[in-house]
C-alpha cells in the first residue's frame, strides 16, 4: 500500500511492457523502477533525506515524474506547485510547505527569490540537477501507507490555498478505485494533459501501475490539437475536466474528431447537456465521479451505468450522507452538504499542513452541496461557498450556469453573488460569447426567465473575452467577485427589464 510497493509489483508483473511516455522518453515498467531507484540515489547524493519536502514548479515533463517516483522511493515528500503562482500566492505556499529543495524551469525560477525561497534550487534539465542514472540505485525506503507521499495545494478558487497531506496509500487506492470504475486493463493507454500538480494526473499514473497500462503525459491542454495529440499518443482512455468538454465541442468539426482510439474518459463535472453530443461526435463515453484532493473516488458512474448530470452512486468501501447546516441528515431529494467516510485504510488525506492529523475513519466535510435521489444517485448542486442567497431563497450558481450556457450565443459562463443595495445578494453572470457572435443581455435574460424561477434570474450581465481560470480549468470566482459590477456591466434594473 505504498508507491514504491506499487511500482515494484508492477515491474515484476509487467516487466518490459511500455509504461511511461513523456515527450521523446519511453520507458518500460522495469526501466521505470530502475529510474526511480537511481533517482532516489541521486536525490540522496544531493543532500535529500527521508522526510524532506522537495518542491517542484515545472510543467508536465519527465523530470517531474522522476522526482515524484524518486522522492517516494527515498521516503521524501514531493510538493508540486502550480506553475501559475507568483507574488503573494507563491510566498503563501512556500511558507506553508517550507521545502528544502526545489526543481524549477527558468521562467518559474525567476519568481522564487522575491517569494522568499532560500533552499537549494535545481534547474530542470541542467547537468547538475538530480536525475536517474547519475547515482547508484537505493533500496526502497521503509515507508508506511500513512506516510505522506505528496503535499498537494488546493486550487484556492473559494478561499486561501491549503496544503493537503496525501499519504502513499491514498494514491494506491486512487489507482484501484478509478481503474475499476473506468474498466481499465493492461491493453489501455491512459492519456492526460492535466498538470501534475493536480491529483487527477497523479492518480492516473497510479491507475496505470495498478493494471499495467501505458501512461502518456502531454505538456498542456489545447482544444484545437487535443484529438490529434491523443491519437499520436495511442490513447484509449482520456482524462478531462468538465470545463474542457464544452471547449472541445466548440471546435470546428473535422476528421480528427474520430481519428483516434479513445473510447472512455474520466471527466468530473461534465455538463449534462454536453454528455450525449460528446459521445456522438467523438465516440468517447465520459464517466463522472466525485473525488477531491482530500478524498478519493467516493461516488462515481461507470461506462455501463450513466445518468448525465449526476456524479454517480456510492462506491464500495465508502459511506456518504447529506446533512443540513447543523449536520443533521436530510431526506432524499433535499439539498445539503456532502459528508464522506472511508473504510479503505488511508484512502483519504491525513489532513492539512499545520493542522493535526485527522482520524482515518472520521467523517469528512466536503463543502459541496449535493442532492441524493431515492434510488441512490447523487447530483452536484454547488460549492457551499458559491450558493447565492437572494430574497430568502438559496440559488445554485451551478444550475443557473447550466441554463445560461444553453443559450446559443454563450460559449461559457460563471455565476456569482454581488452585494445588493438592500440585503443578501444579487445574481451576476459573466459570459464569454461564442466565436463571431455577441451576447444580447436582454435576450439572455428572457431566456433565463423561461428556465429559472424569478429569484434566480441574474440581474447583472458582464461580457468577457475569457473567464479567469486556474491551470486545471476551474473558474476563479474570487477574481470575479472582487471585480464585481463595473461601468461595462449590464443591469436589467436600470435597463428597465426587471
Amino acid at each position: 500500500m505504498t508507491l514504491p510497493g506499487l511500482l515494484q509489483t508492477a515491474a515484476e508483473v509487467h516487466g518490459d511492457r511500455p509504461f511511461l511516455r513523456v515527450g521523446e522518453v519511453t520507458r518500460s515498467y522495469r526501466q521505470t523502477r530502475e529510474a526511480a531507484a537511481t533517482m532516489a540515489g541521486a536525490l540522496a547524493a544531493h543532500g535529500c533525506r527521508p522526510g524532506d519536502r522537495i518542491a517542484a514548479m515545472t510543467g508536465n515533463r519527465v523530470e517531474l515524474v522522476d522526482l515524484f517516483l524518486g522522492a517516494a522511493w527515498l521516503g521524501a515528500e514531493l510538493v508540486p506547485l502550480n506553475t501559475g503562482l507568483r507574488g503573494r500566492g507563491l510566498r503563501h505556499v512556500l511558507d506553508q510547505a517550507r521545502p528544502s529543495h526545489l526543481l524549477a524551469e527558468d521562467e518559474t525560477a525567476e519568481r522564487l527569490p522575491t517569494a522568499g525561497f532560500r533552499g537549494t534550487l535545481w534547474r530542470a534539465g541542467a547537468d547538475d540537477a538530480p536525475r536517474p542514472g547519475c547515482a547508484p540505485a537505493l533500496p526502497p525506503a521503509p515507508v508506511r501507507p500513512d506516510d505522506t507521499a505528496c503535499v498537494l495545494f488546493t486550487s484556492g478558487t473559494t478561499g486561501t490555498s491549503r496544503g493537503v497531506r496525501c499519504p502513499h496509500a491514498q494514491f494506491v487506492w486512487w489507482g484501484r478505485n478509478v481503474s475499476d470504475a473506468l474498466r481499465l486493463t493492461a491493453d489501455d493507454t491512459l492519456y492526460t494533459c492535466l498538470p501534475l500538480f493536480h491529483t487527477n494526473a497523479l492518480g492516473a499514473l497510479a491507475q496505470a501501475m495498478t493494471v499495467g497500462a501505458a501512461y502518456a503525459l502531454a505538456p498542456r491542454f489545447s482544444a484545437s490539437r487535443y484529438w490529434t495529440e491523443a491519437a499520436g499518443a495511442g490513447a484509449t482512455v482520456v482524462y478531462l475536466l468538465g470545463a474542457m468538454v464544452p471547449m472541445l465541442l466548440a471546435q470546428p468539426p473535422g476528421a480528427q474528431d474520430r481519428a483516434h482510439r479513445a473510447v472512455r474518459g474520466l471527466s468530473p463535472a461534465t455538463p449534462a447537456h454536453a454528455w450525449r453530443p460528446f459521445r456522438e461526435r467523438f465516440g468517447v463515453t465520459l464517466v463522472d465521479g466525485f473525488g477531491s484532493t482530500e478524498t478519493n473516488l467516493v461516488l462515481g458512474a461507470t461506462p455501463e451505468e450513466q445518468r448525465p448530470g449526476y456524479i454517480g452512486t456510492l462506491r464500495e468501501g465508502f459511506d456518504a450522507r447529506v446533512v443540513d447546516e447543523r449536520l443533521v441528515l436530510v431526506p432524499d431529494g433535499t439539498p445539503g452538504e456532502l459528508l464522506v467516510r472511508s473504510h479503505q485504510p488511508y484512502a483519504f488525506a491525513t489532513g492539512y499542513l499545520g493542522e493535526p492529523a485527522e482520524r482515518a475513519d472520521a467523517w469528512r466535510r466536503t463543502g459541496d452541496r449535493v442532492v441524493r435521489e431515492p434510488d441512490g444517485w447523487f447530483r452536484f448542486v454547488d460549492r457551499i461557498k458559491d450558493v447565492i442567497r437572494r430574497r430568502g431563497e438559496n440559488i445554485s450558481s451551478c444550475e443557473v450556469e447550466t441554463v445560461v450556457r444553453a443559450h446559443p450565443e454563450v460559449a461559457d459562463a460563471a455565476v456569482f453573488p454581488v452585494p445588493s443595495e438592500l440585503a443578501e445578494d444579487e445574481v451576476m453572470v459573466a459570459v464569454v460569447p461564442r466565436a463571431d457572435t455577441t451576447v444580447d443581455p436582454a435576450g439572455l435574460i428572457r431566456h433565463c426567465e423561461r428556465e429559472l424561477p424569478p429569484f434566480a434570474v441574474p440581474r447583472y450581465v458582464d461580457t468577457l473575452r475569457e473567464l479567469p481560470l486556474t491551470e486545471t480549468g476551474k473558474v476563479r470566482k474570487t477574481v470575479l467577485r472582487a471585480r464585481g459590477v463595473t461601468e461595462t456591466t449590464w443591469d436589467r434594473v436600470t435597463a428597465g427589464t426587471g
